[in-house]
């Protein structure tokens, strides 16, 4: 044994000297955006042996599942140099160093990680951190949010007794359950204001893990049930295991979004459902919340219209990049009321780089912007009021025909979901297939999701609203995003994304009760790249009359400035204008 045990050393330390010069020879050809990761590996595989584990694996999530994890918890940026995707896992052994992400990231992926590893496409101790090394929540204003944290709180205990499993306890262990139950809001995560908290509500209790510096707000003139008693982050597990030791408990999870190492601890005294009453409740926005997110979106509109006039006239110029672009759209939301900072960074790309679903520029990749080549970006900002995520994709010379085509099935397919009347409690995956089948017809396709939630001053993907069939079924005052999309390889990319929300719709027999969307994003679409032949008429009269007739009119009072640009781009609506002008004369 000791003899084969020294030949699997020689054996390993002969396979990393290889891995080394190869690695070395690699990284001196490869871009500079790729990152050597020979040292982190051979210290991750060393801390990996006396802990006998023979297969680390990274996830992208945190502890709390949140899919845009904060910097102490980038991992997978750190051990692999893959740094601009949200969504990967990671499996080390000792001979190999995989990570499997999905279709979005493939490219990006590949330019960013080095000989290392192996690119797939589509444990207790945290050996990781050995290896790596390792601001409170603010008071939303009552104006902001309609309610108490009290009202909420009663809310929740509500759903929890008319649960027919009778849990006792209710376990909220997503970051934006906390922030939303109490009216609170942090930093802890890059451009999403959520803070690291656990929160464990009872019938007659309230424990939430590290928001000491809250005791005022949480605690003033509380009675009872209302009193909120603070607990040390790092000893949640220790608390729940405590908790469930008494007798006839039950604690209800998200099964979507709870971490293991709690859910070992109260497995079998579990209520469970995919999400969790807080998730589903806050998915609904109330009167006031509807209100100030489509304010909020309205402010975000002249933002991005202000780049794109900005745009119309720097581009031929030859002078402005992806970067600049970015900066630009910024710096623009950065002056409108209430702004908070960007989303999610910025998705500008032109020509290629547009075909890369979640590309973001950097000072090695970044590129000049032209009238040859299309243009996307995908941009949103926060506000007090609301969170925002909008995608135009344009053209300031002559499109090809196969871009135009292109383009407008994507635009029909925004327009088939925007108007299209369900009944209510339809889930989102059973109409996916409208955004889609314009572009099934000629045999084009897109490989993301077609929507999301989107919160007030939240996340900018929220579950648990969407198309997916993990989502649950649409009811009245839902957001999502409507984004279809085609990605042309090294050529370019095309996505259109509003969001919208969901109300009642008009019907001839009101047997049930209907509903329908209506976008709040107010940006119009390039007047290049729709070619009216492709659309219906009831097509062509959406978006002249129910999308850029408002927007004229919506955004000119906030912006007069903005008017002429708005007439001359939005061509479908002057169009229409002219010919009703006709027709009366």
């Amino acid at each position: 044994m000791k003899v084969l045990s020294s030949m699997c050393v020689g054996a390993c330390v002969w396979c990393v000297c290889v891995c080394v010069c190869v690695c070395v020879w690699c990284v001196c050809y490869l871009p500079a955006t790729v990152v050597n990761t020979t040292l982190r590996l051979q210290a991750l595989r060393a801390a990996m042996i006396p802990r006998e584990v023979l297969a680390y694996i990274i996830p992208a999530a945190d502890a709390h599942l949140v899919g845009l994890a904060g910097p102490r918890d980038a991992r997978i940026a750190f051990m692999t140099g893959f740094h601009t995707g949200s969504a990967g896992t990671v499996v080390v052994t000792a001979m190999k160093a995989v990570l499997w992400t999905d279709s979005r990231y493939w490219v990006q992926a590949d330019r960013q990680m080095d000989c290392n590893w192996k690119l797939e496409r589509d444990l207790c101790v945290c050996v990781c951190i050995c290896v790596w090394g390792c601001v409170h929540p603010c008071v939303c204003l009552c104006v902001f949010t309609g309610r108490t944290w009290q009202m909420k709180v009663d809310a929740i205990r509500m759903e929890m007794m008319a649960n027919p499993y009778k849990p006792t306890a209710l376990l909220l262990s997503a970051l934006d359950e906390t922030a939303w139950l109490f009216n609170l809001r942090g930093n802890d995560i890059p451009h999403n204001p959520f803070f690291y908290s656990y929160t464990l509500l009872t019938m007659e209790e309230i424990w939430q893990a590290d928001l000491r510096d809250l005791q005022a707000y949480l605690n003033s003139s509380c009675v009872q049930s209302m009193c909120v008693q603070l607990r040390e982050y790092d000893a949640v597990r220790l608390d729940l295991a405590a908790y469930v030791l008494l007798p006839g408990v039950k604690v209800w999870v998200g099964t979507e979004y709870t971490n293991y190492a709690l859910y070992e601890v109260i497995s079998d005294k579990l209520v469970t459902s995919s999400y969790s009453p807080v998730l589903t409740s806050k998915a609904v926005k109330d009167e006031m919340e509807q209100r100030i997110l489509r304010n909020a979106h309205v402010r975000d509109a002249v933002a991005v219209i202000q780049l794109l006039m900005w745009l119309e006239t720097a581009v031929p110029r030859g002078k402005e990049t992806e970067l600049s672009a970015a900066h630009y759209v910024n710096e623009c939301r950065s002056k409108q009321k209430d702004s908070r900072g960007p989303s999610f960074e910025t998705i500008s790309a032109s020509g290629p780089n547009a075909a890369l679903a979640h590309y973001s520029p950097t000072n090695e990749t970044d590129r000049k912007l032209t009238v040859d080549e299309m243009y996307l970006i995908d941009s949103g900002g926060q506000y007090l009021d609301g969170t925002t995520d909008i995608t135009r994709t344009v053209h300031w010379g002559t499109p090809t025909a196969m871009q135009r085509e292109a383009f407008t099935r994507v635009l029909m397919g925004n327009i088939e979901i925007s108007r299209t009347i369900f009944p209510s409690r339809t889930k989102g995956v059973n109409m996916e297939m409208l955004a889609r089948r314009a572009l099934w017809e000629v045999g084009l396709n897109y490989g993301h999701g077609t929507g999301h939630g989107i919160g007030n001053y939240f996340g900018v993907h929220e579950w648990p609203v969407g198309f997916g069939s993990n989502n649950v079924p649409f009811t009245e005052g839902m957001f999502t995003s409507i984004e279809p999309g085609y990605y042309k390889d090294d050529d370019f990319g095309i996505r259109i994304e509003d969001v919208a929300v969901t109300v009642p719709a008009r019907t001839k027999y009101n047997d049930q009760t209907y509903l329908t969307f209506d976008t709040v994003s107010l940006v119009p679409y390039d007047r290049k790249l729709i070619d009216t032949t492709l659309l219906s008429e009831e097509q062509v009269l959406y978006v002249a009359i129910s999308f850029h007739k408002q927007i004229v009119h919506i955004i000119v009072l906030f912006s007069r400035l903005l008017l002429l640009f708005l007439l001359d781009i939005c061509l479908l609506y002057k169009v229409y204008i002219v010919s009703q002008l006709t027709v009366n004369i």
